[in-house]
């Protein structure tokens, strides 16, 4: 088999338009250097740091990233995305142009005779009830039809705003230690009913390798800050960094 490649949390579109162009282009740069290895590529949530679809209209710009993704998509590299906290607004737009498949919420399988278990890691395990509530309005179907009608203009100046919060209220921060990290606790909590070899997630925005016994969690880092992801060869996860 071809290596199964993970990496999460791009964020295109902050601070700034050249800031987030030069990332995406390194981005692209990555994905062109794992294609030759590469079966299948798992993007693990907030490419963006706001995507809304409207019936007919989707934000502009990210045009090299998306692109890349749909040749190589036809290529035959099996491409999953999942929706994170600044993006789960993705109604199929991007399944229906790019050919890719899009995650909801973490899912489990089986590579290489290894369980995995991914997903961007937001709202789950004990404690952070705020964000859960919010994440509730946010997916409910009525909220969002509400928010379509609103004019683009108003509609994403709220949505900056709101990311903006996220940024400063709960990312960036360091390990806060396996009593106190709700990715941690939910593994944990897991691996008491049933065996998964690697969990990773997102959303952190910190680098992790943890072992939980025959278990390994992996924080998958940000391409704000490390350019991280991880490779899994067929017989092991490698975390390592995109070094030009």
């Amino acid at each position: 088999m071809g290596s199964l490649y993970f990496a999460s949390d791009f964020h295109l579109g902050i601070p700034g338009p050249s800031e987030s162009l030069e990332r995406e282009k390194r981005i692209v740069r990555w994905l062109e250097s794992i294609a030759p290895t590469a079966e299948r590529i798992y993007l693990v949530g907030d490419l963006f740091d706001f995507w809304f679809e409207y019936k007919d209209v989707v934000p502009k710009g990210h045009t090299r990233l998306l692109g890349t993704l749909a040749r190589l998509q036809d290529s035959g590299i099996d491409i999953e995305v999942f929706t994170g906290n600044h993006d789960l607004w993705m109604f199929g737009y991007l399944e229906s142009e790019l050919g890719v498949k899009v995650h909801h919420a973490p899912i489990r399988f089986e590579a290489g005779g290894k369980q995995f278990l991914v997903g961007h890691g937001d709202g789950i395990g004990p404690g952070d009830h705020g964000y859960k509530w919010m994440k509730k309005v946010f997916t409910n179907r009525l909220a969002q039809r509400l928010f379509g009608a609103l004019h683009p203009r108003i509609a994403f100046g709220m949505a900056r705003y709101w990311s903006g919060k996220s940024r400063m209220n709960n990312e960036e921060e360091a390990f806060l230690g396996e009593d106190k990290e709700w990715q941690v606790l939910y593994a944990k909590e897991l691996l008491q009913r049933e065996h998964i070899d690697y969990f990773l997630f997102g959303h952190r925005h910190i680098l992790l390798e943890l072992p939980l016994g025959s278990s390994t969690l992996y924080n998958l880092g940000d391409w704000i800050t490390y350019n991280s992801y991880v490779e899994f060869d067929g017989q092991q996860c490698m975390l390592k960094k995109f070094e030009e």
